[in-house]
Order: structure tokens, then sequence, then C-alpha cells
């Protein structure tokens, strides 16, 4: 079992509130995670039919019989539960009541502010990251592949694992939260959206492509980010004189998951695939991401493309700290690469440089931090 990188902040947590909220997709390990963390609380699948059913038609006695200590499973299942928790842990006023674990962020982070503020900490488990594996595959590797423990722990291949992900997770998730009359238009609608990952997402130009309206998209957008499958990267919207992008750009919570939807069968298709360069600054987005969210932290990241198409891949705000990170895919250091970064010091003195890239070896290069790609930790 590898052990996560955001055990020791929850169980610090747990000492500090009656509740720690652990959101994150199907399949990430959520469950492991928090019997690992609490081992000695009663667990509770509240997906479980006669689970569900005890808690829906009589909440009062389900708790009064699960009081404290106790881990509550997918508990966005019985939305009404919260007020119910509310009342349960005012009157216990103890820290490490209960935690609560759900896969469809949207519904579990609406009855969380509705009726625990205050009472809660919310954290995040995405899929394994790859600063997480004590023996790491190469990065090309653990792209293909994905961070989800079942293909890590247990060699899944991913042409076994994804096809029943895609089917018994993401297509349930749609199907609980809005009405998908032609299913297979959705998944065309999957597909779709690999092929354009790390680009900036246009809902009209998916939609005439599609055959529907742009409401439809939005909301099929956001059953898929609700679930954990895709998230939007807002653009930086600092006034920089200058016309800026104001459109979010779209990647996937999971690269493996992408590579499959992209029709990668083999990882030695990836050095040739024509969205590697797209996959590899999802990768790198993702993993900043995971890193912060490891840490119990909120990520604030962003990206900035200005009308004239001068870009940069990713701006990290710490504070009154920015950091500007240009990603590219090649192993050997091009001048080219430090273009955007060079354009962006022009209108952000203050930002600091950075270029993540696919090869091995950091370095400085005047003033611009090189980070190879399996070191971007030293990143955050």
């Amino acid at each position: 079992m590898i052990p996560r990188a955001l055990t020791k902040k929850a169980q610090t947590l747990l000492t500090q509130f009656p509740i720690v909220s652990i959101s994150g997709p199907r399949q990430s390990g959520k469950t492991t995670f928090s019997r690992l963390v609490s081992p000695d609380f009663e667990y509770v699948n509240v997906e479980l039919p006669d689970q569900r059913r005890m808690a829906e038609l009589d909440p009062r006695n389900f708790l009064e019989r699960h009081r404290n200590n106790v881990i509550l499973d997918e508990v966005q299942n019985v939305p009404h539960l919260f007020s119910y928790l509310q009342v349960f842990s005012d009157e216990l006023n103890t820290s490490g009541q209960y935690i609560l674990t759900g896969s469809q962020n949207f519904l579990l982070m609406e009855k969380i502010t509705q009726s625990l503020a205050g009472r809660v900490a919310i954290l995040t488990l995405l899929p394994l990251s790859y600063f997480e594996l004590s023996e790491k595959p190469s990065v090309e590797d653990f792209i293909f592949t994905g961070g989800y423990p079942r293909v890590i722990h247990h060699h899944a291949a991913p042409e076994d694992f994804f096809p029943t992900y895609i089917q018994t997770y993401i297509e349930r998730d749609v199907r609980q939260l809005i009405q998908v009359q032609n299913l297979s238009l959705f998944q065309n609608f999957i597909l779709l959206l690999a092929g354009r990952a790390g680009q900036v997402f246009n809902a009209s130009a998916l939609a005439n492509d599609l055959g529907v309206n742009s409401q439809t998209v939005e909301s099929w957008v956001s059953v898929l980010e609700a679930s954990y499958v895709v998230f939007r990267l807002r653009p930086y919207y600092h006034n920089f004189n200058k016309r800026i992008t104001k459109a979010p750009k779209l990647y996937f919570y999971d690269t493996g998951l992408l590579c499959y939807l992209l029709g990668l069968r083999r990882k030695e298709d990836l050095a040739i695939h024509f969205a590697k360069g797209a996959i590899f600054e999802n990768f790198v987005i993702l993993e900043v991401m995971k890193l912060y969210f490891n840490q119990g932290r909120r990520p604030q990241i962003y990206y900035w493309r200005d009308s004239n198409q001068n870009e940069i891949d990713l701006l990290i705000q710490e504070g009154m700290h920015l950091k500007a990170v240009e990603i590219k895919s090649g192993k050997t250091i091009n001048t080219d690469f430090f273009k955007g970064l060079k354009y962006f010091k022009k209108i952000a003195p203050e930002a600091q440089s950075i270029l993540v890239y696919g090869g091995n070896e950091s370095q400085k290069r005047s003033d611009v931090i090189v980070y190879a790609v399996n070191e971007l930790d030293r990143l955050i």
C-alpha cells in the first residue's frame, strides 16, 4: 500500500474539527485512505441500499446508531442527513467525530456549505501523484497509466480499467445528476473533450460539433467537473493593460483516462501522438494541483493569454507572490522555450519565471529557473 501524502494533514485536522470531509474521484482511494487515517473508526457505506434507506427513513435513529468516530462513505447519497449531522455534531462538541467522503463534489460541497460551515475541514484526494510513488516509473509511463490506485497497485491494464471506469462510474454519475436522453451522444462528447484538452474551452463550438445547444454542453461539462473527470483552468484577470482571453482552458483529472480517450493503447505511441504537448501540459498542471491538495491547500492556479496569443501555460499565485510557468514536453532545451516567459516578464517583472520541460536536468538560465519534469515538485 502506497502511503498517501495527505495522511498527516488529515490526522491533524481530526484533532481540530468535529468533521473532516474528503472528496475526490471515484476509485481515487478515499475509502482506503479514510480507514488508514482512522483505523479505529466505524465504517458505514451510505451507498449500500440498506444503509441509505435507513438514513433516508430515520436519519435521527441512523446517527444515534453511528454517533461518533464514524466514516460515512459516499454521504452525498443522503443529502438531508447533513442537517442532522450539524445537530449531532454540536451536541457532542468534540473533535474527530466523523469523516465524510464523497465523489460528487457539487452535491457534497453544496450540503457542507448549507449545513456544516465552520464545523468541517475540507480535503481533496485525487488519484496518486507521481511524487507519492516510492518506486517511480518513467514520467512517460505514469502519464500513460495515470494515478488511479487500482492501476498502480494491482497493475490493471489501462485498456481493461478505463472502459469499465467510464461505464460504471462516469456514466452512472451522469444519470444521477442530469437526464441524458442519448448516452452515446454523451460518450461522443467525452471523446471530443479529450481532443480539446489543454485548449480554450468553447461551448458553442462543441455544441455545433455535437448538434446540441451550448447550454447542454455547459451542463454536461459541469457534471464531469462535479464528478472529478475534468477541470477548467481559469484565466488570470490581473490588469496588465492588455486585452486577455477570458475563457477557461480544459484539462482532465487523470492523464491515463485522457490517453485512453485519445485512443492511445501503447505507451510508446505517446511520443508521436498529435496531442503529446497537451497531454504533457495536463500532467504538469495536474501534478501541481496534487502537490497543493496533498498539503491540504487549495491551489490558486491560472493561465494567461492576451489578444496577440502571447501565453503563459500556468500562473501560480501564493499570496502576493506570482510564479509564471512555461511547460514544454521537449527533452532538449530550446531558446524558443523562453519566449513567452521573456514577454511576460516585461509586463509582470515581479513574477518568478520557471520552465518545466521533459528532460532530466534542472538548471538556472539567467533569470529563469528550469525544472526537469521529474523534479517539478520543487516548484511548490
